[in-house]
């Protein structure tokens, strides 16, 4: 039934949250809002949807919890916790839980995230557990987007919870010092699903929008749930800015389009502009942070009408900050873009040699792509060349290959250099960031 697969995206990670709540365990409240969507699917094709059926899920839950306390023997004192028996059916019911639960439930919501999330837990698991919990996601289609088997999936779900309940993880919203520090690791796990919507590591798609989609959909609840987290409404904006360019990412045949030879006046206008709002949210709430940056960052592409419009001066300002506050070799190689394109390609090439010269990047395909770039900008064609098939040897899709196999041919005969054994792509909260001149 569809409206029930519709009421349940919406209400689960509510009706979970509340559920863990009155519980303290974690599972068992997934469990019972399982059972409870289970009567829904039973009732509803016959009686109607409910006029409320978030309540009605909630009182469904509720009263199986209860009967598992009876049969436990605890009836007495889990009554006192759970309050009264309550009749799923009843209209009354439903409007004695609202009233009951909607005070609290924005620190409910907010604590499954920080438990989803929780650093203890490996980045794979956090991600699984959170689109599982909070978005709702049945496990087959979490396999799916990440192109793994549905018994992974699975498995580190269990394993997730079981490391939570070993650990002794308080099903709480953490205070002061505490939650700064987990909130990074919030959201580090959203930005991670985003990131591989907007760059998948598969070679299959060059793009997967579900997972931007859900990404931006799990932001918007927690900036609504955290509204004085300025990191929080950064990365909401950067999130919606780059999702704003993905129908010109790549033309009909799938081939990739590089970002200043995409058709601006398809980027979404409405998603720019909730992003420069949720933008202008962060630079008022506090300094700018990491996310805040790279989000301003994506501004400066989404302001700009034409490619020639671009205030490269602005954004290589940008990324000396992003890299005051955040070192990372990824970064460097943006700010050497940026400098390049605001200030000419030597420049930026004198940075890439160096960046490339430590050995941190030297099998990541993209800063031989942006080296060749610049080499050609320069009329150093050979160079250029001999770059791009470095890039193109390195490249961990066959459509990268081909994009950057091209761009050499294009210069003239290719010709070949041995390539690096590639190494296998790392996962860190700025890995999708690549290089704005060439995504």
């Amino acid at each position: 039934m569809r409206a029930v697969e519709t009421v349940w995206r919406i209400e689960s990670a509510r009706l979970i949250a509340g559920l863990a709540r009155l519980t303290h365990d974690l599972s068992l409240a997934e469990e019972l809002a399982q059972e409870a969507l289970e009567a829904a699917l039973r009732q509803w094709p016959a009686e109607g949807v409910p006029r409320n059926p978030g309540a009605w899920l909630m009182a469904a839950g509720k009263r199986r919890a209860i009967d598992g306390f009876r049969r436990s023997r605890m009836i007495e004192r889990k009554h006192l916790e759970l309050a009264i028996d309550l009749d799923p059916t009843d209209s009354s019911a439903e409007a004695e839980i609202e009233a009951a639960i909607d005070d609290e439930i924005g620190d409910e919501l907010l604590a499954l995230i920080f438990t989803a999330c929780h650093p203890v837990l490996s980045t794979e698991a956090r991600v699984a557990l959170t689109l599982r919990l909070i978005g709702g996601l049945s496990t087959e289609e979490i396999a799916s987007a990440f192109l793994t088997s549905e018994a992974t999936i699975a498995q580190r779900i269990v394993r997730a919870k079981k490391a939570l309940a070993k650990a002794g993880v308080a099903y709480e919203v953490p205070r002061g010092a505490k939650r700064e520090a987990r909130l990074s690791s919030v959201l580090e796990v959203l930005y991670l699903i985003f990131g591989e919507g907007y760059a998948p590591a598969a070679e299959d798609a060059w793009t997967r929008p579900g997972l931007c989609d859900e990404a931006m959909r799990l932001g918007r609840v927690l900036a609504g749930l955290a509204p004085d987290e300025a990191e929080v409404y950064g990365l909401l904006a950067l999130m919606e800015l780059q999702a704003s360019r993905l129908p010109t990412r790549a033309g009909p045949d799938g081939v990739p389009i590089l970002l200043l030879d995409q058709d601006r006046s398809r980027w979404d206008r409405i998603l720019i502009q909730h992003g420069l709002k949720a933008l202008s949210v962060a630079e008022n709430l506090a300094p700018s942070g990491p996310y805040t940056l790279q989000a301003a960052i994506a501004a400066c592409h989404a302001r700009a009408l034409t490619a020639e419009a671009t205030d490269w001066a602005r954004i290589a300002s940008l990324y000396d900050s992003l890299y005051r506050a955040l070192p990372s070799p990824v970064v460097d190689l943006n700010r050497a873009v940026a400098k390049a394109m605001a200030f000419g390609p030597a420049v930026g090439l004198e940075l890439v040699d160096e960046i490339l010269a430590d050995g941190t990047l030297d099998t990541y395909h993209l800063a031989h792509s942006v080296r060749g770039e610049f080499l050609t900008r320069l009329g150093r064609t050979d160079e250029a060349r001999g770059a791009l098939l470095q890039a193109a040897a390195l490249a961990r899709s066959d459509r990268e290959k081909k994009l950057m196999e091209e761009r050499a041919a294009a210069l003239g005969q290719a010709r070949g250099l041995p390539s690096a054994p590639a190494k296998k792509r790392g996962t860190t909260p700025l890995r999708s960031i690549q290089s704005q001149y060439s995504r």
